[in-house]
């Protein structure tokens, strides 16, 4: 998209308020429609059913996330639309001048999740966006979301992850993300923070945020899950909302949609207060019910049930496990599994080898891990299990589908993004070879 690194310079922060001024955007407005995402696991579904929630409710809505899983386009969309090729392509011609003029100014390459940032604030204004939900790229305390000043944001979850920039330990990685909030504002929390509670009400104790956590401020009880939906209790301040259905499956998307939906009613109770309660409701369950957000164990076949996920962390990829066998039993699955080069590959299998009798192990064309170092790493996580070797993703697929029509099993494919997506591309009849990723 842009000819530049992943990664810019050092600290992007004077250097994007440069750029943003330079395009013209108007970040007093963007401040005011913007609420932004941060998180290790669940951001993207937390961004889209909030984006949802909001068009719904009425309010044209741009939706900013990262990474793409199919196409580049993905990452900016306004009421539910991806935007079209020649929007982008004129976009990046302006973005991309005054980046190489800033850049030549300040002796600073920018990277290329900056200008793509940039791109996206000038589209949402371009659009006349009344509602924005950007999601952080690593972090908070210096990506970009950060010049945003957003008021209302979240902590959807903390893990290890991206260590070398966040810090070595939860409270480091939890202050960084916490850091996308503006001073007095409000942060959301998932339940994976409880832990983390003292701590967090100190950081910022002087910095005047509110930190609110699910499961404590925010209330989800009687949860409900199987292959025909799911659905929920919430309630927040004096919202109270019974059975609350969500079209995302597993039990981690319980959590996500409560801290979208008191996201939303933060942002709406400061931007438009005194709205009619029962169109906020309406609202809220139609865009819970109707949201969609491909690879968060999702179904891409029925015969035989495919099931892929893309979490790549091992907590993220410990609770899709779980709420595959909630959802769909634990019996007759084929694991399909890989990691990329670099993640903690021997975490990530050994999170999911001990609960799968037969194991195929591969490498995504993107990024894979050497598929003979996935098997050592399955053989000392489940000596028991029968192992096959794929070299690719496509071996893979074909492998695990004749095995699954043969023995009337099902296959479950999960390890790492690139793992999930290349092999629904390839069953699709793509190439893995033909994604593009950043």
């Amino acid at each position: 998209m842009f000819d530049l690194p992943k990664y810019g310079d050092g600290v992007c922060l004077a250097r994007m308020a440069e750029l943003l001024d330079m395009l013209a955007v108007d970040r007093a407005r963007l401040r005011r429609i913007s609420v932004v995402v941060t998180g290790s696991n669940g951001k993207g579904s937390t961004a889209a059913m909030c984006a949802r929630i909001g068009r719904a409710y009425g309010l044209r809505t741009g939706l900013f996330t990262s990474p793409h899983l199919f196409r580049f386009n993905e990452r900016i969309q306004v009421d539910n639309v991806e935007i079209d090729d020649d929007a982008l392509a004129l976009l990046k011609r302006k973005v991309a001048a005054v980046v190489a003029d800033v850049s030549s100014r300040r002796g600073e390459q920018f990277g290329a999740f900056e200008a793509l940032f940039a791109l996206a604030c000038l589209h949402f204004q371009k659009s006349e966006c009344d509602f924005a939900v950007f999601e952080a790229g690593i972090g908070g305390r210096y990506d970009p979301v950060r010049l945003i000043g957003a008021r209302e944001t979240c902590v959807t979850s903390v893990d290890y992850e991206h260590v070398e920039l966040l810090g070595n330990s939860l409270e480091l990685i939890a202050s960084d993300k916490s850091d996308a909030c503006a001073a007095g504002g409000t942060i959301i929390y998932g339940e994976n923070c409880r832990d983390l509670r003292r701590h967090l009400v100190e950081y910022h104790r002087w910095r005047g945020c509110t930190p609110l956590f699910v499961r404590d401020e925010i209330s989800v009880d009687n949860e409900a899950q199987s292959a025909s939906g799911q659905h929920f209790d919430f309630q927040f301040g004096y919202h109270d909302f019974r059975r609350i259905e969500l079209g995302l499956p597993g039990a981690f998307q319980f959590n996500n949609a409560a801290i979208a939906v008191t996201l939303f009613l933060l942002w709406l109770q400061r931007e438009q207060p005194r709205k009619a309660p029962e169109r906020i409701e309406a609202a809220i369950r139609s865009g819970l019910r109707n949201v969609r957000w491909p690879g968060r164990l999702e179904v891409i076949e029925q015969d035989p049930l495919t099931v892929i996920d893309v979490g790549h962390t091992p907590d993220g990829i410990r609770q899709s496990h779980a709420s595959l066998t909630a959802i769909h039993g634990g019996d007759d699955w084929i694991l399909v599994t890989g990691a990329s080069r670099d993640k903690k590959a021997d975490e990530i299998v050994g999170v999911l080898a001990p609960s799968f009798d037969t194991i195929i192990c591969t490498a995504a064309h993107h990024k894979g891990a050497d598929p003979q170092a996935i098997a050592a790493a399955a053989r000392l996580g489940n000596s028991d299990a029968t192992l096959h070797v794929a070299a690719t993703i496509a071996d893979a697929v074909g492998l695990s589908q004749e095995m699954a029509l043969e023995q009337k099993r099902r296959v479950y494919v999960a390890g790492g993004l690139f793992l999930a997506i290349e092999y629904a591309t390839v069953a699709k009849g793509g190439r893995a070879e033909d994604l593009e990723f950043f």
